[in-house]
């Protein structure tokens, strides 16, 4: 972790918090003041993969509006929050959570009332407030953070873009180009492969926040009502099969704000091949992001950005972020796909034919 000893970063109206950083008997140890106004702040402060932080955490904040005031716990959910944007949907409304990384792709982690923490790369720290906008805007007060280092870590940052070599080549041209609908209509661009089993694919997709989603309708209608319920977020509403392989696709995930999810998504489709590298299964990923509602030949679908290959950097993002990619980059066929449709909506896509492969860490074998 950077360290800025002595150093005081002065709050003035225009700032959102207050940090100092100093060393007691070899620990170090930061404090951070939040305020209830900033959705998120940059702490300034720079972590290692591997370090070990404890968050702990006093200080109210009242949504006046709500006429509520809470601690860094936040206020628990009611069914209001089922509709609000909150980053991190299933959590309570108003409680204290962390990021690494500024941008989207990072994902929040709940800190509340206190947490020690083990960062899976090296990032900036980001602090914020589970909170939507429109009580952001209305807030008063502020939470009081002490972060302590515990261990310094091992420094480890994002995998390091290289060559794969074994990805390469012949066997890269023999896997398909792009996934078909059921009518074996040309669709999406094959543009990710993974290299990992079943079980570090899923932990991969869900420690960094994607979501499985509904297989059917009726799946649909009943995880809706069950999540509603329990004051929960849907975020898996289902997405149309496509095939690859002459077969539908293994795992359908997404990454969306509830509020958006009907609308607007990161999503993908995977597909397990015959194929293993070094003795370890590959997959194949046709990855999109849905940007809006439009009529197709069968009804209403979803729009995509025609830009497919931010969605491919979006999951690279994603993934490497978890610590749990350890070799990624970019590979070029022999006839790459610059150009193509998808098979519901007919809508064009654009790339620059370049298909993201991605090693996940590798599981120790679990002896029985």
């Amino acid at each position: 972790m950077k360290t800025g000893l002595g150093k005081i970063l002065a709050p003035t109206l225009a700032s959102a918090f207050l940090l100092v950083a100093a060393v007691s008997a070899g620990a170090q140890s930061y404090a951070v003041e939040l305020l209830g106004t900033n959705r998120w702040t940059d702490t300034k402060i720079d972590v290692r993969g591997g370090e070990k932080l404890k968050f702990t955490v006093d200080g109210t904040i009242t949504f006046n509006l709500k006429n509520k005031t809470f601690g860094p716990r936040g206020l628990g959910r009611g069914y209001s929050d089922v509709v609000h944007e909150l980053a991190i949907p299933d959590g309570s409304n108003g409680e204290l959570i962390g990021r690494l990384g500024a941008g989207d792709t990072g994902q929040p982690f709940e800190i509340g009332g206190g947490l020690i923490f083990t960062a899976p790369v090296a990032e900036r720290l980001y602090l914020g407030i589970n909170e939507s906008r429109n009580d952001a805007a209305q807030a008063a007060g502020s939470f009081h953070v002490t972060i302590e280092v515990l261990e310094a870590g091992s420094g480890t940052s994002l995998a390091a873009e290289t060559s794969i070599l074994e990805l390469s080549g012949a066997l890269l041209d023999s896997l398909p180009r792009h996934v078909s609908d059921k009518e074996n209509r040309p669709g999406d661009m094959v543009n990710v492969l993974l290299v990992g089993s079943d079980r570090e694919v899923l932990k991969a997709f869900t420690t960094a926040g994607w979501v499985q989603v509904d297989r059917t309708v009726s799946g649909t209608i009943k995880a809706g009502v069950l999540d509603t319920f329990h004051k929960k977020d849907y975020l898996t509403m289902p997405m149309s099969t496509l095939y690859l392989f002459d077969r539908p696709q293994d795992y359908g995930f997404a990454h969306a704000e509830p509020v958006q999810v009907i609308r607007s998504r990161h999503h993908l489709r995977v597909w397990k091949s015959t194929n293993e590298v070094n003795g370890r299964p590959l997959w194949c990923v046709a990855a999109t992001h849905d940007v809006g509602i439009e009529r197709d030949r069968n009804g209403l679908t979803h729009k995509i950005d025609p830009a497919i290959d931010d969605e491919r950097e979006y999951v690279n993002n994603t993934l490497s972020a978890t610590g749990l990619v350890v070799k990624r980059g970019h590979l070029t066929r022999s006839n790459p796909l610059t150009l193509g449709k998808t098979a519901a909506g007919g809508d064009e896509f654009h790339s620059d034919g370049r298909v993201l492969a991605l090693v996940l860490k590798e599981e120790l074998a679990v002896s029985k």
